[in-house]
């Protein structure tokens, strides 16, 4: 296997201009393999939200059918991350081994597996499903920028934004279907079970990709790109810093918002009316930011735009009443289309698809362990306080590191730091 040293990350990410890369030498795939490609895409993107957040407007319903305590409730929210983190960690190996597509295979039936196993009505079987389809989740989230690198690397921006569009649109319709298909399956159990059908639309769709690259796969041996030494460099760690504060964000509010407008006297139908509601504003807002951040020079002020939106989306859930729920629903549900712009900067951070992988693998294994700590310790203080306005608070200062990692990773500082492009 050959093996090359690591180097940094092209110094075109931030503004995201357009990069060249994908297999050198292949001949270009017939139409039907693309266009085939292009729906796999969507039905994967379908998948890598919709088990969190189907299990988001559950979480009240879970506990009450369960009986689990407190430790579990807030663990359980906690799970996506951790997996994220840790299974991530092992996808730079096993894309090495197998490549990309078939990586993916696999974790789409990890995912397909832990989805159905969480029909089980037992808190074991809940624990024990989640970790299983969160750790398909964590191969696809790490493998999917290199796959549309390799894949569709002259429409990285165009590819990354549908893949974001079908995550968000997922996410959106399992939020808002979740809780009254659960009433009409009789337990939330049942109703968690049902998004194992989609995880199974995904794995077959996948299917013809893998089959045409495991009859053309190239017999060069694949590079190594450690990831580690990535963090040592200025626009590699704040890449992993923009991806860590942007997830920590993300998932304390998935996990927690419905809960806490439970909590403050919202129906639990009504509170995943909103949840649905900041969902379906993220589909969008994440093409209105992708496609401003990919202007020359609007980059920054959309990171601004988007932090800022969540930073105040959080003062109306502390001092709004639950009546005026929408209006940190639509601001929660604006900044969250941050995602999109973290991942195609992802995407074109690399010179070959080896490198792009790495610097994947490391933003988000660290940037989702950190990011753990978010929904854990909001159900933790929330226990301890009986108040949403401190866990609240904390998270507005996440916020404001976000708008401040946003604009050191627009420097010019960053650009000039990591060196000239190479090829």
């Amino acid at each position: 296997m050959a093996v090359s040293t690591p180097r940094t990350p092209n110094t075109e990410s931030p503004s995201l201009t357009p990069v060249s890369g994908g297999k050198q030498g292949v001949a270009p795939k017939p139409r039907v393999v693309v266009v085939v490609g292009i729906i796999a895409v969507v039905l994967i993107g379908l998948n890598l939200r919709a088990g969190i957040t189907s299990a988001a407007a559950l979480f009240h319903d879970l506990q009450q059918n369960l009986g689990y305590g407190a430790l579990v409730a807030s663990i359980l929210p906690s799970i996506p991350l951790l997996c994220f983190a840790v299974a991530g960690m092992g996808t730079a190996w096993l894309t090495r081994r197998v490549g990309v597509e078939k990586a993916i295979f696999i974790a789409l039936v990890l995912l397909a597996g832990g989805l159905l196993v969480r029909g089980v009505p037992a808190t074991g079987a809940l624990l024990g499903g989640t970790v299983l389809g969160m750790s398909g989740l964590a191969v696809c989230n790490v493998a999917m920028p290199s796959f549309i690198r390799e894949h569709y690397a002259e429409r990285t921006s165009m590819m990354t934004g549908l893949y974001t569009f079908a995550m968000s649109g997922g996410a959106t319709f399992a939020a808002a279907v979740s809780v009254p298909l659960a009433q009409q399956l009789g337990t939330p159990s049942l109703g968690l079970a049902a998004w194992g059908v989609l995880g199974v639309a995904a794995l077959l769709g996948f299917f013809p990709v893998v089959l045409h690259s495991h009859r053309h796969a190239s017999k060069a041996d694949a590079a190594r790109v450690s990831m580690w030494p990535l963090l040592r460099t200025r626009l590699g760690l704040l890449i992993t810093a923009i991806f860590t504060l942007q997830a920590f964000l993300a998932y304390a509010v998935m996990s927690w918002f419905a809960y806490i407008l439970t909590s403050e006297g919202l129906s639990a139908s009504d509170s995943g009316l909103q949840f649905g509601i900041m969902q379906l504003v993220s589909v969008a807002a994440g093409m209105i930011l992708l496609a401003l951040g990919s202007r020359r020079g609007m980059l920054r002020p959309t990171l601004y735009l988007a932090s800022s939106a969540t930073l105040v989306a959080i003062g109306a859930t502390i001092w709004l009443p639950t009546s005026l729920a929408v209006i940190p629903a639509v601001l929660f549900g604006f900044g969250l289309g941050i995602f999109p712009l973290v991942l195609v900067i992802i995407s074109r951070s690399g010179r070959s698809t080896a490198e792009t992988t790495a610097l994947s693998t490391v933003a988000q294994s660290v940037g989702y362990l950190i990011a753990a700590i978010g929904p854990f310790g909001m159900g933790l203080l929330h226990s301890a306080t009986g108040s949403w306005v401190l866990p609240l608070a904390l998270l507005s200062i996440v916020a404001v590191a976000l708008m401040i990692t946003g604009h050191l990773l627009t420097s010019k500082r960053t650009a000039t730091k990591t060196g000239p492009r190479t090829a």
